[in-house]
């Protein structure tokens, strides 16, 4: 089966500034993909890329064989940008549809409204919509040409729980026709939720691709939560076996690199420490470890070979 979407070593720069280094990655059809980094780490650009709105410096971008501009031509793909500009003066129903005439194959208006959940203010000004609704046309805007690759950044910014949900409802029922979705988030349990594989980049490097399970898996440790009380971050993170401290109003919650020796050390220092449980780490500590340049991210270099 052929490629959602391909990226063979893509290099671009700005100036002196190497803002993607060699990105690669192949999605396939019914994948939904959550690409994740700090600010800066490329993801903004590589999306870019990825719609044809900037041309790489060296590699390569196939969208099902195609080339980029190709595939946007043909209306193959659709994207929903997080502050897009809306027609503060045409309704829902008039955007959605001048935006269907400008596709060879659109779907029609109707259905349009109704997967992307906005039949109830289809007849509104877009100027009198709030964030959340807004957001939601600009994904009927992304959907009108029947688009076999969404891409979208940050999709639920300004949504409520309730939104969000529906939101992610509609999704799957996307995915499920053998539609692909890329998705730029920096809601991680949004990430670890709803997406098949995350791609963690950093610096313009991808240093984690594969299925939420295998990117925490490969950062070793554990997170051990407790109630401690007369702790302070400093003595927590001193104890043995812990490698990052944090205490909000008496609650701490300390990952370890050796949970054992480090619930031992907590119990001789702190013998009143209640409510005790250990976890595996979460898709967060995974990211801020495969992420970031501070102490917590040494072993990044072992976690960056286990998924590439």
């Amino acid at each position: 089966m052929a490629d959602a979407f391909s990226l063979e070593g893509l290099v671009k720069r700005f100036g002196d500034v190497l803002a993607v280094e060699d990105v690669s990655m192949r999605v396939a059809p019914g994948e939904v993909v959550a690409l994740l980094g700090p600010n800066g780490a490329g993801k903004s650009t590589t999306i870019d890329m990825l719609l044809g709105l900037s041309r790489p410096d060296d590699g390569r971008v196939r969208v099902a064989g195609l080339s980029a501009a190709e595939a946007m031509d043909r209306g193959m793909v659709g994207a929903m940008a997080q502050n897009g500009t809306l027609l503060r003066d045409a309704t829902v129903a008039e955007l959605v549809g001048l935006f269907a005439s400008l596709h060879r194959n659109p779907l029609p208006v109707r259905e349009v409204l109704k997967r992307a959940g906005v039949t109830e203010y289809a007849n509104r000004r877009c100027g009198k919509l709030s964030g959340g609704e807004q957001q939601r046309v600009r994904f009927a805007l992304a959907l009108v040409g029947d688009p076999d690759l969404l891409v979208l950044d940050e999709p639920t910014a300004a949504m409520d729980v309730d939104g969000r949900r529906r939101f992610w409802a509609s999704m799957r029922e996307y995915t499920e026709t053998g539609r692909t979705v890329l998705f730029a988030t920096h809601y991680l349990a949004e990430a670890e939720d709803y997406a098949d594989r995350v791609v963690l980049m950093r610096h313009g490097r991808v240093v984690a691709d594969g299925p939420v399970g295998e990117v925490r898996a490969a950062v070793a440790g554990r997170v051990l939560r407790a109630v401690v009380p007369d702790a302070t971050q400093t003595a927590l993170a001193a104890l043995p076996g812990v490698s990052r401290a944090v205490l909000r109003a008496g609650h701490a919650e300390l990952t370890c690199a050796d949970s054992d020796a480090a619930i031992r050390g907590l119990l001789r220092e702190f013998p009143l420490a209640a409510n005790i449980e250990i976890t595996a780490v979460g898709l967060e500590e995974a990211f801020i470890a495969l992420t970031t340049d501070a102490p917590e991210g040494q072993n990044t270099a072992e976690a960056e070979g286990a998924l590439r």
